[in-house]
């Protein structure tokens, strides 16, 4: 029974904080950490995640890499028997919801961007975005000789070449390519730095001269020399309405407007494409798992035009799957796809931002699932609360626990969002310690479950058209049951729980 039921298990991992490693690249925290590491054990979780920020290894000069500081963190994760998913993380740190630190890209890198600002995300009004690269100058040789995906991809080498240690040891497990702002693979439309407040629709951002002129190539190539980029989608605070791009009946449902959101959204694809090729290549026979991240835009979910996704590069409609055309590229690489916002209610979002966080995860969810992907999610605010919890339980397994072997579908595993004193503190420990049994299937804590192989070589590149045939036609999401079967209780609730909290 218990070997059936094992299939049901779902790993859960808590990333670190923030500034686990100091701003000078100095790991000072070593007594504090081993000791949450402890209690994060304590509580059966599986392990952990890291950001391993980019602006710190190489922040001394091209190719200078420093990976003493990180190699104490990890040393303290093996000791403590945790798993470790470790995020190439290429964007700044600051600038997003819950960002306490700062950490920008590597100065050597911004100092080309002073005498070419170019080589930022660029919005229509001119504002340049250094959290992260255009993925214009992905294939340009503008940062002492190589290109933006070379360093990418020379720095992953040398994270395996220093975390070989960890790596043969199956303490890392995970490696989750990052593709844009906040890590994830969007456009940064929506920048708190620049006065963006929810639910605005964001703008689109490819106005640098490099998108600028490979659009003008496209469009010319279709036989629209004519063609510019869009000046009519408003900018980031407004409503769908207030812009003729988006408005009913607007320029999103023309010619142009398709073939400009099917140029955007696909350059995004690409980006994503060529950097977990190259990371494929660098991790090629480790036993790690590549994964990306895709943000949980839920704003506007609920109206034809989908505004803020369709800014940040998902070009999903209501009768087209822009996250399943994602999926698909991902098959090739053999990789998982990580969403988050798996702790929000509708019921819980303001009526004017027409947000649909349920209705969106199971979206994604299912689209993962249909290309056979493992699915992985993480909750987007911090929550201690059994709603937040159960809502998670749900969503990691829809249709909740097979006794008889694995259930339809559910999560690869779940990353919660994350470390602090707060959450090993009294009721909100005892809580979460609740929440990692019920998705562990009541089994306690197993680290044989789901071990990962050899990562194989991706396969042939996919065309494109290959790709966009997973948009059309779109599918209902999976069945989801509306509560768990398995619910963390309220700790007002009298109940098992509540005698875990300390007295």
């Amino acid at each position: 029974m218990a070997g059936n039921m094992l299939a049901n298990y779902v790993q859960v991992y808590v990333m670190l904080p923030l500034d686990v490693v100091s701003v000078d690249n100095k790991f000072e925290k070593g007594d504090e950490t081993r000791a949450q590491l402890k209690k994060l054990t304590e509580a059966g979780v599986d392990g952990v995640m890291i950001d391993v920020w980019w602006g710190l290894v190489e922040g001394k000069g091209p190719k200078a890499y420093d990976w003493s500081a990180y190699k104490q963190v990890f040393d303290l994760v093996h000791e403590a028997g945790l798993k470790l998913q470790a995020i190439m993380s290429f964007h700044q740190c600051g600038g997003n919801v819950g960002d306490i630190v700062n950490i920008p890209i590597p100065q050597w890198v911004r100092d080309v961007g002073a005498t070419d600002p170019d080589i930022f995300y660029t919005n229509r009004g001119g504002t340049r975005n250094i959290e992260y690269l255009t993925l214009g100058v992905d294939d340009q040789p503008l940062f002492h000789g190589r290109t933006a995906v070379q360093m990418y991809a020379d720095y992953m080498t040398s994270f395996r070449e220093n975390m070989k240690k960890f790596l043969d040891a199956g303490t890392i497990v995970d490696i989750e390519v990052g593709l844009g702002p906040a890590g994830e693979m969007r456009y940064p439309s929506y920048p708190q730095s620049q006065g963006w407040v929810f639910p605005g629709v964001g703008e689109f951002i490819c106005y640098d001269k490099y998108l600028e002129a490979d659009f003008k190539a496209a469009a010319a190539k279709a036989g629209h020399p004519e063609w510019e980029l869009p000046d009519d989608a408003g900018e980031y605070n407004d409503t769908p309405e207030k812009t003729q791009f988006f408005k009913d009946n607007g320029t999103y449902l023309t010619e142009k407007g398709k073939f400009f959101l099917s140029w955007y959204s696909n350059k995004l694809i690409k980006h994503g494409d060529k950097v977990l090729d190259e990371a494929n290549k660098v991790f090629l026979g480790c036993r790690v798992q590549l994964a990306i991240k895709i943000s949980g835009i839920h704003w506007w979910y609920r109206v034809p035009n989908h505004a803020a996704e369709l800014t940040a590069g998902y070009y999903n409609l209501d009768d087209r799957d822009g996250y399943r055309t994602i999926a698909r590229m991902l098959t090739r690489h053999h990789a998982s796809m990580n969403f988050t916002c798996a702790e929000m209610r509708d019921s819980e979002q303001s009526e004017e931002a027409k947000s649909a966080p349920e209705e969106l995860v199971q979206q994604v969810l299912s689209a993962g699932w249909r290309e056979g992907l493992h699915v992985a999610c993480e909750n987007a605010l911090g929550r201690f609360d059994a709603t937040a919890y159960n809502t998670i339980l749900r969503n990691a397994r829809p249709k909740g626990i097979n006794k008889n072997g694995p259930p339809e579908h559910k999560l690869f595993g779940f990353t919660y969002l994350r470390l602090s004193n707060e959450l090993l503190e009294g009721q909100n420990y005892a809580t979460f310690q609740t929440f990692v049994e019920k998705m562990h299937a009541n089994l306690g804590h197993d680290p044989s479950v789901d071990p990962v192989a050899p990562l194989e070589r991706s396969k042939p590149e996919m065309p494109i058209e290959m790709i966009l045939k997973a948009a059309q036609p779109k599918l209902e999401p999976f069945p989801f049951d509306k509560n768990t079967d398995l619910p963390v209780k309220d700790h007002t609730d009298v109940g098992d729980e509540v005698l875990l909290a300390p007295v």
